[in-house]
């Protein structure tokens, strides 16, 4: 991992999960969030509840061993609104938005 990012105060994750890992990926991720637990304040952003991270990590003990280190001290702000990039996106037609 590069040393700047195990340096950082603040690591920012947006859209994880938003497409499944393979083994390789998920054990590096594992090893990002293994190194910054403790160090670093993480913010991650993700459209899948930990529910269903493991079938987007597709190993349970991998997916176990990351939600352990995330959740052990986290606040969780749940969003159920629909998109703020659809809802706000005007259109090529005029001033209405994608959603109206």
């Amino acid at each position: 991992m590069p040393e700047l990012i195990r340096e950082a105060d603040l690591v920012i994750i947006d859209d994880l999960m938003f497409m499944a890992m393979n083994k390789q990926e998920a054990n590096m991720f594992f090893h990002l969030i293994n190194n910054l637990y403790n160090q670093s304040s993480i913010i991650l952003t993700s459209n899948k509840g930990p529910k269903e991270w493991g079938e987007l990590l597709g190993d349970q003990a991998i997916t176990t061993a990351i939600l352990d280190r995330i959740l052990h001290r986290v606040e969780i702000v749940h969003l159920n609104e629909d998109s703020w990039r659809m809802k706000h996106r005007k259109t090529i037609f005029g001033e209405h938005s994608v959603s109206n």
